[in-house]
């Protein structure tokens, strides 16, 4: 089956309010072109070289989402193109991101990493230090970011009720950000594995990438 073919199969089956993003973290420009060709021009990387060099390289109508944990000192490289940052957990990390974005007058939309999962390698905030930055005087001052929504990822696990009772975690905490933050409508959760979990408990937000380019290539 081709990438057309496995991408709009997906998009069919996913309802008008959810996003999909089409993650093509490691996958050549040639795979990204004939999703783009087949409509789709949402892409999600993790790593920012190559983030760019694909940026560079391919057509500028592409909304190009951050999705790997970011550090700090490399903001700068995506500031001036990036249309979503997906994995901010610390409020210093929302300053470098304000600080890059006023560099080239625009305001990026953040998604704040929640930490759901029953693993320690996953990144996130705790729900009291989600409240704990955007209740700040710090918070209060950037102007050149927006928080969009909240972002997490479930424990790699087969246990369906596992997974199921993190998405309702994470899909509380949102509704209860939406009541304080006026710009919060999305809620990213969900992967090629469990974005129908995902979207039966809330997620406006999926990031697929393996059921639409094939497995990944680890070595480029």
């Amino acid at each position: 089956m081709s990438i057309a073919t496995k991408l709009q199969t997906i998009k069919k089956s996913l309802a008008d309010n959810i996003t999909l993003v089409a993650v093509s973290k490691t996958k050549p420009n040639e795979d990204i072109l004939k999703a783009y060709k087949a409509g789709h021009k949402i892409f999600g990387e993790n790593k920012i070289q190559e983030l760019v060099q694909k940026w560079e390289a391919l057509p500028k109508d592409i909304q190009w989402h951050m999705i790997g944990h970011v550090q700090r000192n490399k903001v700068k490289y995506m500031a001036e193109f990036v249309s979503m940052i997906h994995g901010v957990d610390s409020l210093k990390l929302l300053m470098e991101i304000n600080k890059q974005a006023k560099k080239h007058n625009r305001k990026i939309n953040c998604l704040l990493q929640i930490h759901i999962a029953n693993e320690d390698t996953k990144f996130g905030l705790e729900e009291s230090e989600l409240y704990a930055i955007i209740n700040s005087e710090e918070f209060k001052q950037l102007e050149n970011i927006k928080i969009v929504g909240l972002m997490g990822m479930a424990t790699f696990t087969s246990d369906e009720v596992q997974i199921r009772k993190e998405f309702k975690h994470l899909k509380r905490v949102f509704d209860h950000l939406k009541k304080l933050l006026a710009d919060v409508s999305i809620l990213s959760m969900g992967m090629s594995s469990d974005f129908s979990i995902a979207i039966e408990e809330g997620s406006t937000m999926v990031r697929i990438g393996s059921s639409i380019f094939g497995s990944r290539n680890y070595s480029t």
